[in-house]
């Protein structure tokens, strides 16, 4: 597969502006809540450099999407969060945990709100703009989505860690040092597995295309576009 510019271009706006609004929400609402580390760092910014990690956020997902790979992934820099600063501390972790995926629903209400506005663009830049939108919309359900999934070291591990008692709480906390091992295994080692055998191991994957489609055709019907 070679992309092309066009294709590439509509894809780096909006994965950009939901990456860096996520972890600036994230930032914010730690700050809020009493732990000024994020803030201290410049991370309370919505300038992308605070927040891209030149390997992470372009150079594996670049080369995965140049090689032609079945899946792309990728991360930004995570946002420094001193959780004994947060007061109240279970509420503090939770809604520092929400910040990022609520922001990117937010963004994807946006650009579908945003349609509407399509006819009053000029035909020779209507195309760039709408691909655009279209990309915004569904890359914030999926960041959201996604992140909500309880396994560390993503948001919905730390939400889980809230909401759990404190029996539970913790050795589910002592899995995040090992969380990007836990993705990587549960996200391609396993289906890669599976698919050695003729068994279906790719669970997540299923388990995010109906509810990101779900998601989806709910805010297309919430701003009229269904």
């Amino acid at each position: 597969m070679n992309p092309s510019l066009y294709g590439i271009s509509v894809w780096v706006l909006p994965a950009i502006i939901a990456i860096t609004f996520h972890e600036a929400a994230h930032a914010y609402v730690a700050w809020r809540y009493g732990d000024d580390t994020a803030l201290q760092l410049g991370r309370v910014s919505f300038n992308p450099l605070k927040h891209i990690d030149p390997v992470g956020t372009i150079l594996l997902p670049g080369m995965l999407l140049l090689s032609g790979s079945p899946f792309l992934f990728g991360y930004a820099k995570p946002v420094p969060v001193n959780f004994r600063n947060l007061q109240p501390l279970r509420a503090g972790m939770i809604m520092v945990a929400l910040a990022g995926p609520a922001t990117n629903i937010a963004l994807a209400l946006a650009a579908a709100l945003a349609f509407h506005l399509l006819p009053m663009i000029p035909p020779e830049g209507a195309r760039w703009v709408a691909s655009n939108l279209v990309n915004a919309f569904s890359f914030n359900i999926l960041l959201a989505v996604f992140n909500m999934l309880p396994i560390p070291p993503l948001d919905g591990s730390r939400i889980a860690v809230g909401l759990f008692p404190g029996l539970l709480a913790r050795p589910f906390a002592r899995l995040e040092p090992y969380g990007m091992l836990i993705l990587i295994g549960i996200l391609i080692l396993l289906p890669l597995a599976g698919s050695q055998f003729g068994l279906n191991l790719n669970l997540v994957s299923g388990l995010l295309r109906a509810t990101t489609d779900s998601l989806q055709q709910l805010l297309l019907l919430l701003t009229g576009n269904a």
